[in-house]
């Protein structure tokens, strides 16, 4: 079992940067790819960034790719999402998640975090 915990959501303006972390707890945070996914209000949720368990291998959307990095840290059991030149359309819930399978498909992800709001105004 692994629980998550999302945090560096908020307001910023187009062109901003925001950090989001995903802090894990319970066993072997390290053996489990890490993946982002965000939901915009009225709209599907949708795959953002996934991570290896190592951090060797990482996939973006193509709406992010150049703009967002992913990340990680075994030994704080923590990843993160950089998000530089955001844009109004970032705007969204994003969900941190867990999973035993590298995948760019959310649902196939095991554990979810309860999400953090990211608005970007214009």
């Amino acid at each position: 079992q692994v629980q998550l915990v999302e945090s560096g959501g908020g307001l910023v303006q187009a062109g901003g940067s925001l950090r989001l972390s995903c802090a894990a707890s319970g066993r072997t945070f390290s053996s489990y790819a890490m993946g982002w996914s965000r939901q915009a209000p009225g709209k599907e949720r949708e795959f953002v960034a996934a991570i290896t368990w190592s951090g060797s291998s990482t996939t973006y959307a193509d709406s992010v790719k150049g703009r967002f990095t992913i990340s990680r840290d075994n030994a704080k059991n923590t990843a993160y999402l950089q998000m530089n030149n955001l844009k109004p359309e970032d705007t969204a819930v994003y969900y941190c998640a867990a999973g035993t399978i590298y995948s760019v498909s959310y649902r196939r992800y095991n554990y979810w975090g309860q999400g953090t709001q990211v608005t970007v105004s214009s």
